[in-house]
């Protein structure tokens, strides 16, 4: 409900319709106006809204109800807004608040224009994307804009307090409001509503004419009632649209027979691969549109409100899984797999969040990419020089990986592109990469202190360069290794720590010879790669969840299949077992040039360590986890030199601090790492806490394996990120003996 002082007196509608019933219906429930009025020259529409107690007094004569109005709604066609508008204006109070529900905004901007010789600044202009089947008053529906959309159009000239007004009514319709442009809003609906309905009715009344009988109609299954499904809507009211965004329909329905054209050609000359290609796009695109709707996909992370809830009374953790395919091989298959010559296979790739951010990036940039269908994905690649400028910026979610690589790779292309992420990713420096891309002859311009979005400036040649890394980052060192495909000369990258090699050995893979010596990695640029086949071994990262989960429950005997095992990546194997982990490495092998075991763990008790600090970079994703491993352990575990812990997806050492220390777990946070005084064991290490994981999905999946041996229920806040990297975790946990629940909200 409303504040009392914030209610309107008299609410009027203009046009008693489905639209303007259900605004009153839904106002009224929350209070928004005093007094209910409608207008509409129909006597079964005004009839039918006294009954259904949409309004309380009704009128055919807008000089009779007008002069008492706050607020108008204006629910009558496009095509009639201008007479309404002139009968309307004699009777308006001064300070009444005008709005509209039209599907065009131009032709009701124009006039309003025509009429008041400009728009009035109490004139909001708005659009609901809703609607029904049905219409008329009795249509009326009060949830009918519930968690939908209602577009505003204001313009400068606008008076704030009367769009915070129109805002209110909307939302207290259980909209969610958004602002655009009336141009583009024109675009944007021919393009999404306006061009479906033409189409359906086109489609309809074809075979309708076809067939005069409709025995046609007999046959048709379930896709073409749902394409269809619209044409069942008011004719007079969408021929009044299609006139009113005249031009804007034109421009959609010339790229749309464009689209048809390519299809038909196709098919008369039987290309295949056109079909496949356009037939991908567009499955990618509903696929994501699905994912926006139902807030599942990476676009949508920071909507959707997921908790996982840890509960007592696990036993053991037993069995043989095998957990996602490696995060930073799929995203390098993407990419290399884009740029080489001919085709490539892969299989085990991540279907999680962060990776198919990385390959709509590339189907963004013309790459057709099919998949991912159970891990297999085929990229037909386009050579060094074969990407597309994109149609707008590129939202890579809450991918760092995806960010950074793909700013060494965009910096040498002929066109211009910008970066853009989640509210966890646009915390991230970037500058890492900026700066030395910069003295390679990059264009490149960030936010404040260095934050997303990056905006790269294209055609800028690059040179080669030797750079010292003033971190250890494999992400640095990729971005420059991939710039370095384009420079002119020697790229030479020296780290100060080895970081995981994952980019070299894949380059090596599609015949681009990088050459190690010592710490330093160099290739010379002007190369091609050409197109392989990649198995991508399960993620170490995600694998150590489970590796912990085994090492701390007595009684445990897991075996994790396929993992791999890269020298460059194996500091998590290391650490345990020098925390008196039983962890055993089983059927050794190489597959792709990446090096993969079955990993097996049995419970034994652990102790605490001093880590040692060339094992940092080795395991620098793996920390929050066995931090977990370090609260089980009998003493003290202290870790040093992991400044770069601060500035992952969260500061990881003062979080996991603080979810330690509300889990009554003594810890001291140190400047570059962290002291934990573990419990040994005593059986139940952590208490029970509410947890917030901030954007981090290491920091939650941490947490849940953490309820593996809590008192009392773990409560882990906003765990829809985990999708960034381990799509399943929950249930996985579950079936090797967690107790995980899952609450979605």
């Amino acid at each position: 409900m409303l504040e009392a002082n914030q209610a309107v007196n008299k609410l009027l509608i203009v046009g008693l319709g489905l639209i303007g019933g259900s605004v009153a219906l839904a106002a009224r429930r929350a209070g928004f106006a005093n007094t209910y009025l409608g207008v509409d020259l129909a006597y079964e529409e005004r009839q039918g809204a006294i009954s259904l107690g949409v309004v309380d007094q009704v009128s055919a004569s807008l000089a009779e109800l007008v002069p008492d109005a706050d607020f108008i709604l204006l629910a009558v066609p496009v095509l009639a807004m201008e007479p309404v508008l002139t009968a309307l204006k004699p009777h308006l109070k001064p300070t009444a608040v005008v709005t509209d529900v039209g599907s065009a905004k131009a032709v009701v901007l124009e006039a309003a224009k025509k009429v008041f010789n400009k728009l009035p600044p109490r004139l909001i202009l708005g659009h609901p994307i809703a609607g029904a089947e049905k219409s008329g008053v009795l249509a009326s529906q009060v949830d009918l804009f519930a968690g939908r959309k209602v577009i505003l159009t204001p313009t400068a000239n606008n008076d704030p307090e009367a769009l915070a007004l129109v805002t209110q009514l909307w939302q207290a319709c259980g909209a969610e409001v958004i602002e655009m442009d009336v141009i583009k809003h024109d675009q944007v609906l021919a393009r999404t509503s306006h061009l479906p309905h033409l189409l359906a009715f086109s489609l309809v009344e074809t075979l309708a004419r076809k067939d005069e009988r409709l025995e046609i109609f007999r046959y048709a299954a379930g896709g073409f009632r749902d394409f269809t499904r619209v044409a069942a809507s008011d004719p007079v009211m969408w021929r009044d649209i299609f006139l009113a965004n005249r031009d804007a329909t034109l421009e959609a329905l010339d790229e749309f027979l464009e689209g048809v054209q390519r299809l038909k050609t196709a098919v008369e000359s039987q290309d295949a691969e056109a079909l496949v290609s356009t037939f991908t796009k567009a499955k990618s695109a509903r696929d994501y549109f699905t994912a926006l709707l139902n807030e599942t996909g990476y676009q949508t992370m920071q909507t959707t409100t997921l908790n996982f809830i840890t509960q007592p009374g696990a036993k053991t953790i037993k069995g043989k899984i095998r957990v996602p395919g490696d995060k930073s091989i799929s995203h390098r298959s993407i990419m290399l797999g884009s740029l080489a010559e001919g085709v490539t296979q892969v299989k085990g790739f991540l279907e999680g969040e962060d990776a198919l951010a990385t390959l709509q990036t590339f189907r963004d940039m013309g790459v057709l990419i099919e998949g991912p269908h159970n891990g297999q994905v085929t990229i037909h690649g386009v050579g060094m020089n074969g990407l597309k400028k994109p149609q707008g910026p590129l939202y890579l979610g809450n991918s760092g990986t995806t960010m950074r690589l793909l700013a060494g790779l965009l910096a040498a292309q002929p066109f211009d592109t910008e970066l853009t992420g989640d509210a966890s990713l646009s915390k991230r420096p970037m500058n890492r990469v900026a700066d030395p891309l910069r003295l390679m002859g990059a264009q490149i311009a960030t936010a404040e202190n260095g934050r997303p979005p990056l905006k790269i400036t294209g055609g800028k040649p690059l040179k080669g360069i030797s750079y010292d890394l003033p971190m250890a980052s494999a992400q640095v060192k990729s971005c420059l290794l991939l710039a370095g495909l384009w420079a002119e000369g020697e790229t030479q990258v020296t780290e100060p720590a080895p970081t995981r090699d994952h980019t070299e050995r894949m380059l090596n893979g599609f015949g681009y010879q990088v050459r190690q010596e010592g710490a330093t990695a160099s290739l010379t640029g002007g190369g091609k790669l050409t197109a392989t086949e990649i198995d991508i071994p399960a993620d170490i990262s995600s694998a150590t969840f489970f590796m912990v989960a085994a090492a701390i429950m007595p009684g445990s005997d897991l075996t994790l299949e396929h993992v791999g095992i890269n020298p460059t990546r194996d500091g998590v194997i290391n650490i345990l077992r020098l925390m008196g982990a039983n962890l055993e490495l089983i059927n050794q092998r190489e597959v792709g040039g990446e090096p993969v075991a079955d990993i097996r763990v049995r419970y034994a008790p652990l102790k605490g360590i001093a880590i040692p600090e060339d094992q940092v970079p080795l395991a620098i994703d793996e920390f929050p986890a066995l931090f977990i491993a370090a609260a089980c352990a009998d003493g003290v575990t202290t870790l040093s030199g992991a400044e770069e812990l601060r500035v992952k997806e969260s500061d990881r050492i003062q979080v996991m601090a603080d979810g330690l220390l509300d889990l009554g777990v003594e810890c001291t946070v140190l400047d570059d790492g962290i002291q934990i005084i573990g419990k040994g064991e005593q059986a139940e290490v952590f208490g029970s806490a509410e947890i917030i994981c901030h954007h981090d999905h290491r920091i939650a999946m941490s947490f849940a394996v953490a309820g593996l041996r809590a008192s009392g229920n773990i409560l882990i806040k906003d765990c829809a990120v985990v999708n960034t990297s381990f799509p399943g975790f929950a249930e996985l946990l579950t079936s090797v003996g967690g107790k995980l629940l899952v609450e979605q909200k």
